[in-house]
C-alpha cells in the first residue's frame, strides 16, 4: 500500500525556500515540514487515528496551515470551518461530521463551547497546543489515495451546509490541474486572500506547495492592505472573487505593487466587463484567468487568457484532466448554442456528501450509458457551448443565492429568521447586484410586538448571510399549490 497524503506536498519545494508567510513570520519548507511532523505526532498521541475527522475553526495564520497539514499527516481528515460561522452553523458541522476534536483560537473558544459543550478543543497558543506541537516526530499512518482527506462544507438549497467529501486523489489531482494551467512555478509568490474553507482558497495552498512556491496569508480587512502586500512581497499571483475585485479596482496601485504580478484570477461569480477592463489597465503585464468551479469537483473550467478579450463572458473550457459535458434532461448531449446542464467528470469528482446518501444521489449520478457506470457531478447549473466549444453560464437550477463569492442557502436564512420568534413567514431571495453578484433580501411578516430582527439575525448568521434589507409585508404571496411564490417575489424585487 502506497502512502498518499496531502501533507506530502510539502516535500516538493526547495527545503530552504520560503513556504509560508503571515504578517512578519515566515517558515521555510524545511521548518514547515518539521512543525507539521511534530504536530502530527502530537495529534496521534492525543488519540487521532486514520479515518478520524478534526475540525479547524480559525482564520488564516501559520498555525492554521500547520494544523491542516498535520491532520493529514496523522492519517485523519481535516475539516476547515469557515471562521465567520456562528455557533448555529458550527454546531451543524460538529453534529454532522462528529470530529475527534476542534482546533481553534482563543477568540472563538466561547463559540465552540456554545455550539458543542462536550467536544474536545485545542486552542492555538495554549499550553496544550505547545505540548502537541513539540512532540517528537514519529511514523505516520499509511493511507491510500481514495481515503478521505478533507470535508469541506458548502451551503445546500435545503437544510444546513453539506459536507463535500474529498479524497487525497481529488485534492492532489486538483492541485496538479490548476497549477498546470496557471503555469505556477517555484519562484511564484501567491497572496492567499480567500478563506481556506473555500475550495478556491484552499486550492491556492495546495497549488503553491505542489510547485514549491511562496504562499503569503492575509485575512482581508481593507483593500489597501492587499495593495501594500503585493508591493511588500513581490506578489506574482492573486485570485479573488468579484466583490473583492470591485473594491480593488478603486484603489491606487503604485508601480511597486503591480510590477511583479504575473497572473490574476477570478472565481465565485461572473467578473463584470468593466472590472476586467480596469484590471487589464492596472496589471498590463499580467494574464487574466476567469474560472468557474464546483466545491463538488474543486475546479471545473477556466478561460484561456488569450481569449479574455474576445470572450469575456465565457467560463472557458474544462481544466486539465477533466471533461465538461452539456446535456439535456435525458442525458443526451446538447448541440452548440443549446442550453443544458453542466456535468463534470474526471479525477476531481468528490466522493459525495458526508453521510448523506439522499443528497449525494441527487448530485452524484451515473453518466449516460456510453460512459459505463462512471459517477459524475451533475451541477444543476445551466450552460451552453458555442461552435468552438467555449462554455457560457446561463443560470442556476435551484434557489441558491450567490453573494460575495459564497453560495448561500435561502433555507438557512429563513430558519434563522423563524428561530428569532419575531417573524410569522419568511422568504429569502437573491437580487442581482453588480458588486456582490447578488444581495440578499428577506421578505417577512412580523409577529405582534416584534423586536430588533436585524440584531437577532446578526447574532445567528455570519456577515455574508445577513440580508441586505428586510421587506416587511402583511402577507406573502402563494402559488396555486399553497407554497410561497418565490418566482413572483423575485420578479417584484428585481423591478
Amino acid at each position: 500500500m502506497r502512502e498518499v497524503r496531502v501533507d506530502q506536498l510539502l516535500g516538493h519545494g526547495d527545503p530552504d525556500r520560503p513556504a509560508l508567510t503571515f504578517k512578519d513570520a515566515t517558515l521555510s519548507y524545511r521548518e514547515l515540514a518539521d512543525r507539521v511532523a511534530r504536530l502530527a505526532a502530537g495529534l496521534a498521541g492525543f488519540g487521532v487515528r486514520r479515518g478520524d475527522r478534526v475540525a479547524v475553526y480559525a482564520e488564516k495564520r501559520i498555525d492554521t496551515v500547520v494544523a491542516l497539514m498535520a491532520i493529514s499527516a496523522a492519517g485523519a481528515a481535516f475539516v476547515p470551518v469557515n471562521p465567520l460561522f456562528k455557533a448555529r452553523h458550527l454546531a451543524h458541522v460538529i453534529e454532522d461530521c462528529t470530529p475527534r476534536l476542534v482546533i481553534t483560537t482563543a477568540e472563538r473558544l466561547d463559540t465552540v463551547r456554545d455550539a458543542s459543550p462536550e467536544i474536545p478543543v485545542v486552542v492555538f497558543g495554549s499550553e496544550q497546543w505547545r505540548t502537541l506541537s513539540e512532540s517528537e516526530p514519529s511514523t505516520t499512518p499509511v493511507v491510500i489515495d481514495q481515503d478521505v482527506a478533507a470535508i469541506m462544507y458548502t451551503s445546500g438549497s435545503t437544510g444546513g451546509p453539506k459536507g463535500v467529501v474529498l479524497s487525497h486523489r481529488n485534492i492532489l489531482a486538483g492541485a496538479e490541474s490548476v497549477a498546470s494551467y496557471l503555469k505556477q512555478r517555484a519562484d511564484d509568490v501567491v497572496l492567499a486572500a480567500l478563506p481556506l474553507s473555500f475550495d478556491a482558497g484552499f486550492s491556492q495552498l495546495t497549488t503553491s506547495f505542489l510547485v514549491g512556491a511562496h504562499l503569503v496569508l492575509v485575512n482581508y480587512l481593507l483593500p489597501r492592505e492587499i495593495v501594500k502586500l503585493c508591493a511588500k512581497h513581490g506578489v506574482t499571483g492573486l485570485t479573488c472573487v468579484p466583490p473583492l475585485w470591485l473594491q480593488l479596482v478603486t484603489q491606487t496601485w503604485p508601480a511597486e505593487s503591480t510590477a511583479s504580478l504575473r497572473y490574476f484570477a477570478n472565481t465565485g461569480g461572473r467578473m463584470p466587463r468593466a472590472t476586467l477592463a480596469r484590471l487589464r489597465e492596472i496589471f498590463p503585464a499580467a494574464e487574466p484567468y476567469l474560472m468557474y468551479g464546483l466545491t463538488e469537483a474543486f475546479r471545473s473550467t477556466y478561460l484561456d487568457p488569450a481569449e479574455a478579450d474576445r470572450r469575456p463572458d465565457s467560463i472557458g473550457k474544462a481544466i486539465p484532466n477533466a471533461e465538461i459535458l452539456v446535456v439535456r434532461p435525458d442525458g443526451t448531449p446538447c448541440e452548440p448554442g443549446e442550453s443544458g446542464e453542466l456535468v463534470h467528470r474526471g479525477a476531481l469528482v468528490a466522493q459525495g456528501y458526508w453521510r448523506d446518501p439522499v443528497r449525494t444521489a441527487e448530485r452524484f449520478r451515473p453518466l449516460p450509458t456510453s460512459y459505463g457506470s462512471e459517477i459524475a457531478v451533475w451541477s444543476g447549473d445551466t450552460v451552453y457551448q458555442d461552435e468552438d466549444g467555449f462554455l457560457y453560464f446561463v443560470g442556476r437550477g435551484d434557489d441558491m443565492i450567490k453573494t460575495s463569492g459564497y453560495r448561500v442557502s435561502p433555507t438557512e436564512i429563513e430558519e434563522a429568521a423563524y428561530a428569532t420568534g419575531l417573524v410569522g413567514e419568511a422568504v429569502a431571495l437573491g437580487v442581482d447586484d453588480e458588486r456582490l453578484g447578488q444581495h440578499i433580501v428577506l421578505v417577512v411578516t412580523l409577529l405582534g410586538g416584534a423586536g430588533d430582527l436585524g440584531k437577532a439575525l446578526s447574532e445567528a448568521l455570519p456577515a455574508y448571510m445577513l440580508p441586505h434589507r428586510v421587506d416587511v409585508r402583511d402577507q406573502l404571496p402563494r402559488s396555486v399549490n399553497g407554497k410561497f411564490d418565490r418566482h413572483l417575489l423575485a420578479k417584484e424585487l428585481s423591478c
